[in-house]
This record gives C-alpha cells, sequence and structure tokens, in this order.
C-alpha cells in the first residue's frame, strides 16, 4: 500500500498484506481522513451513513438504510443457500475536542473520532470493494455499519429494529484498533474478552453549615470521602482474587465554598467485571456499603444504579476460526501471543448474546489511548485489517 506523504514510516504495520494493486487503498485513506474531519455523534451520524451508502450501493450491494436511525446493512448475495455472515463496523465519534493539530482534524467543535470508529469505517469499505470486485462465494453477507456504540445503544436499537431477523446470520463479527499492540497485528481472547460495565451515582445527604462550626453539622463531605475509601475493599475483600472486577470514583462534587460544609456530595461510579455472578456482587456490594458508611457518620446515601453493556464474551468455535483465518494470512508472527481481556466495554457484546462470533482487536501501533483528544486513527493498518475481514468473509462462505 503507498500512503501519503505524512504518513510517518514507523507506522508500517506487521505482517501487512496489501489488497489489489500499487495505490488500490490510497482511496480508503482519503475516506478514512474525510470521516475523522467530519465526526458525527450518536445517532447523528447523517453524512457518515450517506457517504458509507453511496458507495456501497455503487459496488453492487443492496443497502437498507435507516435501521436504528442512522444505522445500515449491506447485503452481497451471490449463489444459492450458503452460509449467512455479518461483518460490524461502528460509525459515531465521541464528545472530545480533539488536539492532534493534524491537517485532516476535526472541523466539528466538541466532536472528535478519538476511538478510531472512522478507520474501522474505512477498514470494512475497503474489504466490501475487494468482496464485489474479487472473491467469490456462496451466500448471503451482511456487512453491518452501526450507529451510537459509544452509548450503548446502537447494537440494542438495531437488534431491536429486527436485525437478525432481516438479515439472519450464522455468525457475527466485529473489529476494534488498539493503541499499544503492534501496528497490524491481531490479538484474539476466547470467552470474556472485554467487560460489563455499570454505573452507580451516589449522594451522600448531610446538613450543611458553617465551616467555622462543624460540629453543628451532618458533614457529608467527611462521609463522602470515608465511602470512596471503603469502596476499595469491595474488589479486594469482596472478589475472588482468580477474577477480575473494577470499582472506580470518576467523579465527586459537592460544595462551593471553603468556608462552608454544602448538604450534600454527589459521586459517580463506573462498575466493571466479566461474569454475570461478580457483575451481580457489585450490584449488591457498592450500594450497600456506601449506605452504611454514610449511616455510621449520621449521614444517608441515596444511590441510583444503571446497568450498561453486558460483557463481550466471544464464541469459541468463531474466534478460533477467525485466528486460523489471521495465522493463514500473516503467518504465527502477525497474531499477538497472550493477549489478555480488556477491562473496556463494547456494545458488540449484545450481538454477541444474540448470535455466535467473536470481537477482534488489531493492533494500532505506539501513540495515545483511545478516547485521548490527541490520538488518531493509524491509516497503515487499513491494509491488514480489510484483508483480514476479505480472507474470513471468503473462507467463511466458501
Amino acid at each position: 500500500m503507498t500512503l501519503p506523504a505524512d504518513t510517518p514510516a514507523s507506522s508500517t504495520p506487521h505482517g501487512a498484506t496489501i489488497i489489489g494493486e500499487g495505490n488500490a487503498l490510497d482511496p480508503f485513506v482519503v475516506i478514512r481522513r474525510d470521516l475523522h474531519r467530519h465526526p458525527e455523534l450518536a445517532f447523528r451520524e447523517w453524512r457518515t451513513s450517506e457517504l458509507v451508502a453511496d458507495h456501497l450501493t455503487t459496488w453492487g450491494y443492496d443497502v437498507t438504510r435507516g435501521i436504528a436511525g442512522t444505522g445500515l446493512v449491506a447485503t452481497l448475495r451471490r449463489g444459492f443457500g450458503g452460509k449467512r455472515l455479518g461483518i460490524r463496523a461502528d460509525m459515531d465519534a465521541l464528545p472530545i475536542d480533539e488536539q492532534t493539530g493534524l491537517p485532516h482534524a476535526s472541523t466539528h467543535e466538541g466532536a472528535m473520532h478519538a476511538c478510531g470508529h472512522d478507520g474501522h469505517t474505512a477498514i470494512l469499505l475497503a474489504a466490501a470493494k475487494a468482496l464485489a470486485d474479487d472473491v467469490d462465494f456462496a451466500g448471503a453477507l451482511h456487512l453491518i455499519f452501526q450507529p451510537a456504540e459509544e452509548i450503548g445503544a446502537g447494537a440494542r436499537r438495531m437488534i431491536a429494529d429486527g436485525l437478525f431477523e432481516r438479515f439472519p446470520c450464522d455468525a457475527v463479527f466485529g473489529l476494534h484498533n488498539w493503541p499499544g499492540l503492534v501496528a497490524g497485528q491481531f490479538a484474539f481472547v476466547e470467552g470474556p474478552a472485554m467487560a460489563a460495565v455499570d454505573q452507580a451515582h451516589i449522594t451522600v445527604m448531610g446538613q450543611g453549615g458553617h465551616g467555622a462550626a462543624p460540629h453543628e453539622t451532618v458533614d457529608p463531605v467527611v462521609a463522602a470521602a470515608s465511602v470512596v475509601t471503603a469502596l476499595q475493599s469491595v474488589v479486594s475483600r469482596g472478589v475472588d482474587p482468580l477474577e477480575a472486577a473494577v470499582v472506580t470514583v470518576g467523579s465527586i462534587h459537592g460544595g462551593t465554598a471553603s468556608n462552608v460544609i454544602p448538604d450534600s456530595v454527589e459521586m459517580k461510579l463506573t462498575l466493571r467485571s466479566f461474569t454475570p455472578a461478580i457483575r451481580d456482587l457489585l450490584k449488591m456490594r457498592v450500594p450497600a456499603l456506601a449506605r452504611a458508611q454514610a449511616e455510621s457518620f449520621g449521614a444517608r446515601a441515596e444511590i441510583g444504579y444503571r446497568r450498561g453493556f453486558p460483557p463481550v464474551v466471544n464464541h469459541l468455535r468463531e474466534t478460533g476460526f477467525a485466528r486460523n483465518v489471521a495465522v493463514a494470512e500473516f503467518g504465527p508472527e502477525g497474531v499477538a501471543d497472550r493477549f489478555r481481556p480488556r477491562t473496556a466495554s463494547e456494545d458488540f457484546a449484545f450481538f454477541l448474546e444474540a448470535r455466535p462470533g467473536a470481537f477482534v482487536f488489531v493492533g494500532n501501533g505506539d501513540g495515545p489511548a483511545l478516547h485521548s483528544p490527541r490520538y488518531d486513527f493509524n491509516d497503515a493498518i487499513l491494509a491488514p485489517a480489510a484483508t483480514f475481514w476479505t480472507r474470513l468473509a471468503g473462507a467463511f462462505l466458501q
């Protein structure tokens, strides 16, 4: 693949296989950077959806729009009967102000492709073009372009809109770039691969007053501080050391002045786990501990608890199949060893609850983490990732 001149040589991916000849992938670098310049937030991906649909229609796909609002499915059928395969790419951006300073930086204030969904979309488009042009198969290929992954609503809404009834899939696969993993190298996790995520909102209620007379108050700040400290024992003393869980207090706020004790303090938590048992344990222990700790100071705690994504649980057969495709195409060195489950979350989990499949990781190389305002997708991994989808579809639908 020939990349634009401003692509660093160090970003050349591990084991890259080139789709097409010469500059065949350059148009997809252009598409990726165009999407990056014009990020759209969840359920507002109108321009992105139209761009994707226009390309796919030109290449001969039967495109169904308006699934979950801005989502779409592009179908390519060949032969009679055969298997049905689904491959998903997410399209939405994040509410982040970009700080990369790149020529293709976001032109939309307060929106940025800080998770690489622009790259995922371009990867699947590149594979779609190759599959339409050159790959013989028998069956139905459904390319799923999903909105609103970042808020955990897109996958659920597509399923509720009859995704798998209208577009039956014997298996469904998804992919995410991963900074820190060698560029273009693939990683696979059997079973739980990404964590479930839930949220808690705790309000510690006390009785405010003057900072000079704390004895006349019920100080919710001190009570909240004790709650934060006590919450650290939920995992260290409540979860089997061979299991995994995360309890993070990401936001705490109370009061506006140094000499005034407020009436209340608010905290926002994220809770992550891999199994239903640990997820239920967190839901029980976090509110119970917060209430008891607050009461020990004469305060009280009000708790709101919201379930988010379930864990991404890869199916063994489909994960093994995807790994074999990667090894056959890129060699053993093209697959990462000992890649561990991630405690980040992903709403592809809902697809895997509905159908067999696997969620795959591809290295993005060194650079800022996902969701950083300085993150940028590595265009050099377009080639190996699109090649992987092409080979996987060909093998599955042979």
